[in-house]
């Protein structure tokens, strides 16, 4: 194999439009690794499908990946809202089996689409309230019930043909830096990491996961160097976990890394990384090409040993394998999950139709732009129910008069201004239902809480058929 055929067989570049132009094609032909699909590749299965069939024309085994976590981080329904509840969502109702049931239904349909790769599950723990990236992308705090978590969902991704990808090693859930911005420096001893954050990555090593992602994370013991671009972490997942599949990079665009991207790919490599993923920002011919380039020089320099690219090379296509057909796929299943992860506390009883106030903060770049909100739902399920869209205490407590009020939030405990009006609607001494999407933080006082563990649309319908079947009608 030339050269320039392995340098280019290591990199998952991500791409503008809902078709696959003719130079990507190009580039499949002549060994690109493969590709990594986001929202913005999306516009339906049938689409997504036609894409993968013309990738795959050019070279059947190319690897075709994706981020479909469910929950809130989904590309296959970012126009609508994932029809799976996350992982949060999974962990909150308590049984692998069924998160096993969600994730090879899951896979099914990425599989039917022609995804050979999923860049899940995510096998970071909650550690912090402050965490701003990974929150109900979490199984949870428990590193072991998260660790069985993980592990039936790897069961049932690959059970049907589709790589996972346990992420983000060594562990995201005690940082309080988003890594799409800055660099995280892990407050947490190399012994501390052993103890508690590999349990769910050995838990993923020990179901068969086939691939690990690699987070932009700095443990201090470890040396300065964030994981992706530090030896010293792929060692520990060789020798320490024992795993033997590719290791795949965070987005290797994102702030944590900085620096050249062509610079940044070659340290990976020299790191002991397999597979680098490159789609945050959509990559062109000549930007691959100045990739390749820097690859081939690096083993033409001596600062990557041949032998090292060749290993990489070997385990990136080893996540290329077609996934067969399988029908598995259901689509009520979802819902199914997310009813069994409601958590409701106090009184909720409502009198009447409510007034809902959907109080939406600005998501995570790894959730994105994906419709979010319960009002939509319950104006379909109670009739009479009206949204108002105003974040001002006085003014919702003004429209609503004697109504019940719905506020729902995402991670208020992380919001001062979205935890004010709760408060604030609290002191008013409305008759207040306080539905939490995100990671239930404190309890503000409110007459009913309903936790939903996450903000996909399963989990948002699944409150408002709560909330529908104890509202009053007048």
């Amino acid at each position: 194999m030339s050269l320039h055929r392995l340098a280019q067989g290591v990199l998952l570049p991500g791409f503008h439009g809902t078709s696959a132009p003719d130079w990507l094609v190009k580039r499949v032909a002549d060994g690109l690794g493969g590709v990594v699909l986001f929202g913005r590749n999306v516009v339906d299965d049938a689409q997504v499908t036609a894409l993968d069939a013309r990738l795959r024309s050019a070279r059947a085994d190319v690897v075709i990946g994706i981020d479909e976590e469910g929950g809130d981080v989904t590309r296959l329904d970012a126009g609508h809202g994932s029809e799976v509840p996350g992982n949060h969502a999974l962990g909150a109702a308590g049984d692998p089996a069924l998160t096993r049931a969600v994730a090879a239904s899951m896979g099914s349909r990425l599989a039917a689409c022609g995804v050979s790769l999923n860049l899940a599950p995510s096998a970071d723990l909650v550690l912090t309230l402050d965490d701003p990236v990974i929150g109900v992308r979490s199984f949870g705090s428990d590193p072991v019930a998260a660790g069985a978590h993980v592990a039936a969902f790897v069961e049932g991704m690959q059970a049907v043909g589709v790589a996972a990808c346990a992420k983000h090693f060594p562990g995201h859930g005690a940082s309080t830096v988003d890594s799409h911005a800055a660099l995280p420096v892990l407050p947490r001893t190399a012994a501390e990491l052993a103890a508690v954050e590999f349990a769910p990555f050995r838990a993923a090593v020990g179901a068969g996961v086939r691939s690990i992602m690699t987070g932009h994370l700095v443990v201090p013991e470890w040396g300065p160097e964030p994981a992706t671009l530090n030896p010293a972490a792929v060692r520990v997942l060789r020798e320490d976990l024992g795993f033997t599949g590719a290791v795949i990079t965070d987005g290797l665009d994102m702030k944590a890394v900085g620096g050249d991207l062509a610079q940044g790919s070659v340290r990976a490599l020299v790191a002991g990384v397999d597979a680098l993923c490159l789609g945050g920002e959509p990559l062109d011919d000549d930007g691959l090409r100045r990739l390749v380039d820097a690859v081939v020089a690096a083993v033409e320099s001596g600062e990557l040993p041949l032998a090292r690219l060749e290993e990489a090379a070997r385990r990136t296509a080893a996540l290329g394998t077609p996934p067969s057909s399988v029908d598995g796929h259901d689509p009520a299943l979802g819902l199914r999950a997310a009813r069994a992860a409601l958590e409701v506390r106090g009184s909720l009883r409502l009198t009447g139709p409510p007034v809902v106030v959907d109080l939406a903060v600005e998501p995570s770049i790894a959730v994105g732009d994906v419709p979010w909100g319960l009002g939509p739902y319950l104006e379909e399920l109670v009739p009479g129910t009206s949204v108002v869209s105003s974040a001002s205490a006085a003014e919702i407590a003004a429209a609503a008069g004697d109504r019940p009020v719905v506020v729902v939030t995402r991670e208020a405990h992380r919001f001062p201004w979205a935890r004010e009006v709760v408060s604030s609607l609290v002191k008013i001494g409305l008759d207040l239902v306080h539905v939490e999407t995100g990671v239930p933080g404190p309890d503000l006082g409110a007459t009913a809480r309903v936790d939903t563990h996450g903000g996909s649309r399963v989990c948002l319908r699944a409150a408002a058929e709560r909330i529908a079947a104890a509202t009053s009608s007048r």
